[in-house]
């Protein structure tokens, strides 16, 4: 998740609190890295850890619960795997890194600041509640950290330039691009991406298109 120096800051703070923090973060399309221009990057991160904070981790019977556990114990040590190898290469830790008590696979949600490129919360997929967020100072720049990986299914930025938003869509390598929202799971549209992550999409007509086969058909003087 990208988020540029024109963007809605504190808006961009709450929907990325939510969209990250969805059934713990194990999900696909989940945002991992955060890169925030650097112009903004403090507004964002205060912004940010209060949104956090008010996140409720519990039994997710209880109405006032907003996430619940991970799915099994190798995702809890992965987590303070994670946790442990970022602050040891000189990520701040603002928020969380921790397993919640003994009962269940809980684990705090976790807000990483400062995180150099070469932790491992950088190149691999925590599929869990950290988030590790950098800085950055230009569109090449950021765009080349996007790309930087051979995974390819998703990428959210905020902005409020229609430029920059082409830009993006041109730019990233990435099956799904979203803008200022998450909505990207539509059964009318696409959903899939490359590199790493695929070739092929379910979803929209894209879906079915593997099972047919196309046929040119041509006549004259009939």
């Amino acid at each position: 998740a990208i988020v540029f120096a024109d963007a809605d800051v504190p808006a961009a703070a709450r929907q990325l609190a939510t969209a990250k923090f969805r059934n713990a973060g194990q999900v696909c399309v989940s945002p991992t890295r955060f890169l925030v221009h650097e112009s903004v990057y403090a507004q964002f991160v205060d912004s940010f850890v209060a949104a956090v904070s008010a996140i409720k981790v519990g039994n997710g019977l209880d109405k006032e619960t907003r996430m619940g556990p991970l799915a099994n114990s190798r995702r809890v040590e992965a987590m303070e795997m994670f946790v442990k190898d970022a602050v040891g290469q000189g990520a701040k830790l603002l928020l969380g890194g921790k397993r919640i008590g003994t009962e269940g696979y809980f684990f705090e949600p976790t807000v990483l600041v400062n995180v150099p490129m070469s932790a491992r919360i950088m190149s691999e997929e925590p599929f869990g509640p950290i988030v590790p967020i950098a800085s950055f100072g230009s569109f090449d720049e950021v765009v080349a950290e996007a790309n930087r990986l051979p995974y390819g299914l998703a990428a959210y930025a905020f902005t409020a330039s229609l430029k920059t938003a082409t830009a993006i869509g041109a730019a990233f390598e990435s099956g799904m691009v979203s803008i200022n929202h998450f909505g990207l799971a539509l059964p009318e549209t696409p959903f899939g991406g490359v590199k790493d992550s695929g070739y092929g999409s379910e979803g929209g007509t894209e879906g079915i298109e593997a099972y047919l086969t196309t046929k040119f058909i041509t006549q004259v003087g009939l």
